[in-house]
């Protein structure tokens, strides 16, 4: 029986044609450059190279760079306005009234951009609780340590929570700590991922 709903932000919570992806990765590639002083195009490479070994673009150049300036990073990346690249669904938040259950956002971005994102689509009532990366300790999907935290922080096993995310990834890492996992993939771009996979969050209740 599920008992608690945990819904990723990103190509989740709004669909994955949005322009918000293209803006948060230019400006990851941006801050990139700059910070290792190359060129974009090679920085946009070296990062494609590096960020199947962590969770986050954050967390690489923590690991690999020495980086420290986390928040200088987020107001980079996240900046005020990016919510305008997404567009408002009037069905969205009905659709999330109609399933009775206490529901949660577990995000790899910082507070700031979830809460941009959650108030121009009108549903940061709708949550319990938003989990951002900072809550991790900066290191977020798909480490055990960031799934393990939010967990215990909602107080319902995880083999009664199900976790909605279109990084496969992500999904395998809640699902590697006995949790359900259900992955959002708009465009079927992840066919073999093995998972249980919904092509919209409106095809969510089926695993309900």
């Amino acid at each position: 029986m599920v008992r608690a709903l945990i819904l990723d932000l990103d190509n989740t919570l709004y669909p994955a044609s949005a322009d918000m992806e293209r803006l948060t990765v230019g400006k990851m590639n941006e801050y990139c450059a700059r910070l290792l002083g190359v060129g974009p195009d090679e920085a946009a490479a070296i990062r494609r190279e590096r960020m199947p070994n962590y969770g986050t673009t954050l967390e690489w150049l923590m690991a690999e760079h020495g980086f420290t300036d986390t928040e200088d990073y987020f107001s980079y990346v996240h900046p005020d306005g990016e919510e305008d690249t997404i567009a408002f669904d009037p069905g969205l938040g009905p659709f999330l009234d109609s399933i009775d259950l206490p529901k949660y956002v577990f995000t790899n971005a910082p507070m700031e951009h979830a809460e941009r994102v959650l108030r121009k689509l009108r549903i940061a009532d709708r949550f319990v609780r938003v989990f951002d990366v900072r809550f991790c300790g900066l290191k977020g999907k798909p480490a055990a340590s960031a799934f393990d935290g939010v967990i215990a922080a909602i107080g319902i096993p995880a083999a009664e929570t199900l976790f909605s995310d279109d990084v496969p990834r992500y999904v395998q890492g809640f699902v590697a700590r006995g949790g359900r996992g259900v992955l959002v993939d708009h465009f079927g771009k992840h066919p073999d991922s093995g998972l249980p996979t919904v092509r919209t969050i409106y095809e969510l209740p089926a695993y309900l």
